[in-house]
C-alpha cells in the first residue's frame, strides 16, 4: 500500500485558499500514484476560529464534494483529514474517508476533545470507533488529541487494523510528545501509523509541528517530514506485521483479566 501524507500549509479561517492548497498538493502527489491520500486536521479552517458554528460546512456537503470529486478523478482512496462538521446546533471534529470511486466508507467524529484549548466547549465528541477497508486493508482512524488516550488504538488494533491514519493539528511546543505517541502507538499495537499534521500559524501565533511521518510496526521511520509544507510519500509493505507478530505476538502474550479495574467497595 502506498501512501501520501499531505502536510498542508493551512491558512487559519480561509476555507477557499485552503481548498486551493489541497488540489495543488493532490495534484503534485498523484504523480507518484499513491493508493491512500492522507488530509491533516482541520484543514478546512486551521485550528480554528470561533464561533466555530458560523465557519462550519453544513452536514459536511461542501467536505464531502470535493473529497468524493478527488477521490473519483484520480481513483484513489481518500482519508480526508477532519473538518468542523455542523450538525443542527452541534458542531463535530469529522473525518470522511472515501474510496476510489468515491463512494463513502465512513465517517469519524473525533471522540476526545483537547479541553485545554476549549475544544470541547465548541464541539461535540463522538462516541464510536471505526474500522475500514482499502484495498483489503483493514485500516482505523485516530484525531491528534486521540492519541493521548491508548485504550482507543488497543481497541482498534484488537480488531485487526494493520494501519493507523491520524489527522492532527498538533503545536509545535509539544512536538515531543507528537513524536513519542505515533511512534508508541505503532510499536505497542505492531500496526503501520500514517500520521498528518498540519504546519502554519494559529490565530494567536501558535506555530504548529508538521513533522508529519509514516512508521512501521518496528517503529522505523520510513518517511518524515520538517516544519514547513510537504508531501510525504511511503510503502508500507504489509507483510512486514506479519513477520513481526510471528517474532513477537504480544496480543497472544495479553493477560486481559489483569487490565479490568475491580470495583471499589
Amino acid at each position: 500500500m502506498k501512501v501520501a501524507v499531505l502536510q498542508m500549509n493551512i491558512a487559519f479561517g480561509e476555507p477557499e485558499r485552503n481548498i486551493a492548497t489541497l488540489y495543488r498538493m493532490v495534484m503534485e502527489a498523484m504523480e507518484q500514484r499513491p493508493d491512500v491520500l492522507l488530509l491533516p486536521e482541520l484543514w478546512h479552517l486551521g485550528f480554528y476560529p470561533k464561533p466555530i458554528l458560523d465557519y462550519a460546512d453544513d452536514d459536511g456537503e461542501q467536505t464531502r464534494k470535493i473529497l468524493a470529486d478527488i477521490a473519483k478523478r484520480y481513483q484513489v482512496n481518500i482519508v480526508g483529514g477532519t473538518v468542523a462538521n455542523a450538525i443542527g446546533t452541534q458542531v463535530f471534529n469529522t473525518c470522511y474517508v472515501f474510496d476510489r470511486t468515491g463512494r463513502l466508507l465512513t465517517t469519524y467524529h473525533k471522540t476526545h476533545l483537547f479541553s485545554p484549548s476549549g475544544e470541547a466547549a465548541d464541539f461535540t465528541p463522538g462516541d464510536s470507533v471505526v474500522t475500514f477497508q482499502l484495498d483489503g486493508v483493514c485500516c482505523g482512524l485516530a484525531v491528534c488529541y486521540d492519541l493521548r488516550f491508548p485504550e482507543l488504538t488497543r481497541r482498534l488494533a484488537l480488531e485487526d487494523i494493520s494501519v493507523l491514519f491520524v489527522p492532527a493539528a498538533w503545536p509545535l511546543s509539544r512536538l515531543i510528545h507528537w513524536q513519542t505517541l505515533i511512534r508508541a502507538r505503532a510499536i505497542e499495537n505492531q500496526i503501520f501509523v500514517v500520521a498528518c499534521n498540519e504546519s502554519g500559524i494559529t490565530d494567536n501565533d501558535e506555530q504548529m509541528a508538521g513533522h508529519s511521518a509514516i512508521i512501521d510496526p518496528w517503529g522505523e521511520l520510513l518517511a518524515k517530514a520538517g516544519e514547513g509544507e510537504e508531501i510525504l510519500q511511503g510503502n508500507l509493505r504489509l507483510i512486514i506485521r506479519s513477520q513481526i507478530k510471528d517474532s513477537m505476538d504480544v496480543f497472544a502474550d495479553r493477560r486481559e483479566k489483569l487490565y479490568l479495574l475491580k470495583k471499589k467497595k
